[in-house]
């Protein structure tokens, strides 16, 4: 009997040491609290996007359908995009044709059209208004005298009159008339001469590529003064510019 409760003790004690070592099975251990740590705006944005894609999810390197045309196709829509300019005022129909003639060799597609408006007619050469009605005639009969027979009184670019010795559309003519009165004693005076009525203009077609015409390359006739202008067309077809 004795014996059989020496032997239970030490099984009693055998299975304390087994248990307090270890061996038998015991509860997991609590999480250990993760300490917290800063992170990138660039390695925030780099998990969410990898390396190699973009934004959108398309492949680096390759474009999104929802990305800008291809450069030729942008290109090829800038090359359409027209823009439409005037050149005048042209004093009648022959001078309007020889430039549309001129543009149509140069590969443009000149439309002519009738405008009211004020045009120049040329230089004006003349001399200050005489004191009087005497001074006025006697300054008469002086540049005929002197070969200039066309001379005659009229109403000048201010009240009164002045004594008009010629309108000219060449700076070649007017200067030798200046000459010719200032050889008489006189001191001339030029200026631009306008007229109203119908003046005539001519809208082309230009691209973007193609540079500004210069209104220059249309004079007609050598010596001939032109005073021609570029402007863009009128909203409305046929209306003043």
């Amino acid at each position: 009997m004795l014996k059989s409760i020496v032997v239970c003790l030490v099984l009693a004690n055998v299975g304390y040491f087994l248990w307090a070592r270890g061996i038998a099975k015991t509860e997991a251990p609590a999480p250990v609290a993760r300490t917290a740590s800063l992170t990138l705006v660039s390695e925030s944005m780099e998990a969410v996007h990898p390396a190699g894609a973009t934004a959108h999810g398309a492949p680096a390197g390759g474009r999104d359908r929802t990305e800008a045309p291809h450069a030729g196709e942008a290109a090829r829509l800038l090359t359409d995009v027209k823009r439409c300019i005037s050149i005048g005022p042209f004093r009648d129909v022959s001078e309007a044709s020889r430039a549309a003639t001129t543009l149509r060799d140069g590969g443009y597609d000149p439309r002519q059209r009738v405008a009211d408006g004020d045009v120049w007619a040329g230089v004006w050469v003349y001399l200050p208004p005489p004191p009087s009605r005497a001074a006025g005639d006697q300054m008469l009969a002086n540049l005929k005298a002197g070969g200039i027979d066309d001379a005659l009184e009229m109403p000048g670019p201010n009240d009164g009159s002045v004594i008009s010795l010629g309108l000219y559309s060449e700076p070649k003519r007017a200067q030798a008339r200046v000459a010719q009165a200032q050889a008489l004693g006189f001191n001339p005076a030029i200026a631009d001469r306008k007229r109203t009525g119908n003046v005539y203009w001519i809208d082309i077609d230009l691209k973007p590529t193609d540079s500004l015409l210069n209104p220059a390359d249309l004079q007609g006739e050598a010596g001939r003064i032109v005073r021609l202008e570029v402007k863009g067309c009128p909203s409305v077809p046929g209306a003043s510019p």
